[in-house]
């Protein structure tokens, strides 16, 4: 086997909807690929929440260079005003793109990668690494190598924890087999788990409005099922979003049902709660305890967010910010600390660029810990990388994203799980436009008007998926 830079493929680690628009470009651009994909098949992470309903239609979904070829191949495009759920999403757009024949044989499933490495190198060497293969070995022992990897692994399989602290609450492993991460299918395979039984929900993005709005149905249609609501933030109105300013009707009506929901009782919110403590009950349920107040439940749903994973690529040597652990050029672009709806700019692979030549993370695992990630944006990223991976340097600076604003604008930084003095009204664009932003470079500054960080679907993680957020966070 060679092991001339020249003669390798770059390897695509997951194969969900950012990973596979990779490939998509990588086959335009005549560069030789493969993707790893830990799962039986293409978007395994996506098919986990698949009764989930996006809120974004079509068009917001698809990549354009993966349409193209689809086109070519026959595919017909669906509706671009129709919301798909996840499951649609998977079969009607990505498994047949997985199955094109210039992709297809490129693809290797039941393969996860365990680590990620220069040949002959560790992190500390530096003599020859520029011109070192990437060696990518996998769980069964095989090795890999590759001549740049783009890992859009995803972060669906390392979930947020409960506490609120950043650390498991006290007694959180005691209660795991009472504790659901995000987007449970409670009207469906998971309805035992909650009819007739007390339900607490904690998280304030777009993944905790939607299992609450099941959980609020289950409840009318089984004696005996209560919601409960709990949120670190003063005020729920970052969830609710922009309701009827909303460019995008279905996001802007999950806001305006929650909130009916919990005015008419039917989901009994508790805000400012940060769970500290989880104690299991005699009756088989567990008390939930922010120190001060507790709430007794039978079954909990962590719809906190997730977590990038870096231990597969420990000794690469990467660049990350010790606050969002994305790069540490993107960082101050996404941070919620310091950014709202109309100020993250447009990025692509000048911000995505580590000291460890020829490795990118896209999608949602570029965005740390940031909440804001969208889909579109991880197909922008996958364009973008794989132009300088190219060398076509032009087209990988001209990042360009169309949007759909919210309806929603808040001048002020986003703290944690609180919007800050969150003022009304909308961004500097209508509400029933889109926004068009374009950047000669991957780094912009100063955007004003147009709601970079809208989500476009419903989710908020998933391996190679998209996240969405309240007004403009989960």
């Amino acid at each position: 086997m060679s092991t001339r830079l020249e003669d390798l493929p770059v390897v695509v680690i997951g194969a969900g909807p950012v990973g596979l628009a990779a490939a998509a470009h990588l086959h335009e651009r005549g560069l030789p690929f493969t993707v790893l994909e830990a799962g039986d098949g293409p978007a395994a992470a996506v098919r986990q929440w698949g009764h989930v309903r996006l809120l974004s239609p079509w068009r917001y979904n698809i990549d354009r260079t993966a349409s193209r070829l689809l086109q070519d191949a026959g595919w017909v495009e669906p509706d671009l005003d129709i919301l798909p759920s996840g499951e649609q999403l998977a079969s009607d757009y990505l498994q047949p793109l997985a199955d094109l024949p210039a992709l297809k044989p490129h693809i290797r499933y039941d393969t996860p990668v365990v680590a990620v490495t220069r040949l002959g190198l560790d992190r500390v060497r530096t003599t020859g690494r520029e011109t070192a293969p990437f060696l990518i070995r996998l769980s069964a022992g095989e090795d890999v190598l590759a001549r740049a990897v783009v890992d859009a692994s995803g972060t669906w399989t390392t979930p947020n924890v409960l506490g609120a602290s950043g650390i498991p609450a006290h007694g959180e492993t005691d209660v795991s087999a009472l504790l659901d991460h995000a987007l449970p299918n409670v009207l469906g395979a998971d309805r035992d788990r909650f009819a007739g039984r007390r339900t607490l929900v904690v998280g304030a993005g777009h993944s905790a409005a939607n299992t609450l709005l099941s959980l609020a149905d289950l409840a009318e249609q089984e004696p005996g099922t209560s919601v409960t609501w709990a949120i670190r933030a003063t005020s729920p109105a970052r969830t609710y979003g922009g309701e009827a300013a909303d460019a995008l009707p279905a996001r802007g009506a999950l806001g305006t049902r929650l909130r009916e929901h919990v005015e008419a009782g039917r989901i009994q919110l508790v805000t400012g709660f940060s769970v500290h403590v989880l104690t299991p009950l005699p009756d088989g349920g567990v008390e939930v305890s922010d120190g001060s107040r507790t709430v007794k439940v039978d079954q909990i749903v962590a719809a906190t967010g997730f977590r990038p994973d870096h231990s597969i690529v420990s000794e690469l040597r990467l660049d990350l910010d010790p606050i969002m652990g994305s790069t540490r050029a993107l960082a101050p672009l996404i941070d919620p600390n310091e950014h709202s709806c109309g100020t993250v700019p447009p990025h692509g692979v000048d911000e995505l660029t580590h000291p460890e030549p020829g490795y990118y993370a896209i999608g949602v695992k570029s965005y740390g810990r940031a909440p804001t990630f969208l889909m579109a944006t991880g197909y922008e990223q996958a364009r973008s990388v794989v132009a300088a991976l190219a060398g076509d340097w032009d087209a990988a600076r001209d990042v360009q994203l169309d949007l759909p604003e919210t309806g929603v604008c808040n001048s002020n930084p986003v703290i944690g799980d609180d919007t800050i003095a969150a003022s009304g009204g909308c961004c500097a664009t209508p509400a029933a436009e889109s926004v068009t932003i374009s950047t000669g470079r991957g780094l912009a500054t100063g955007i004003s008007g147009g709601l970079l960080t809208a989500p476009l679907a419903l989710v908020d993680m998933s391996t190679n998926t998209q996240a969405s957020g309240g007004c403009c966070a989960s």
